[in-house]
């Protein structure tokens, strides 16, 4: 976890966003020392994104055979999942 005074982001702009783009991780920014905020660059946000649909997917399909509403095929889901990952 990489954890930063929330001044560095006014006094070290450019520095804090290199770090989320070079590691790829959210970087927690403090306020009076507690964590106040996060950022991240956004490229690492979108496959979070990307990633949160595809669990949520699979997860309303699971609910969904649970409760005998639908079934869906290994090929179906994997379609799906491509879809949502953007993915041919």
């Amino acid at each position: 976890m990489i954890i930063k005074d929330s001044t560095d982001i006014i006094t070290n702009y450019d520095a804090v966003i290199e770090e989320c783009r070079s590691s790829g991780r959210p970087i927690y920014l403090t306020k009076n020392g507690h964590i106040d905020s996060v950022i991240m660059d956004i490229a690492s946000f979108r496959r979070r994104e990307q990633s949160l649909d595809a669990q949520r997917l699979v997860l309303e399909s699971y609910i969904d055979n649970l409760m005998g509403i639908s079934t869906y095929t290994s090929d179906e889901v994997r379609f799906m999942m491509n879809r949502v990952l953007k993915r041919d």
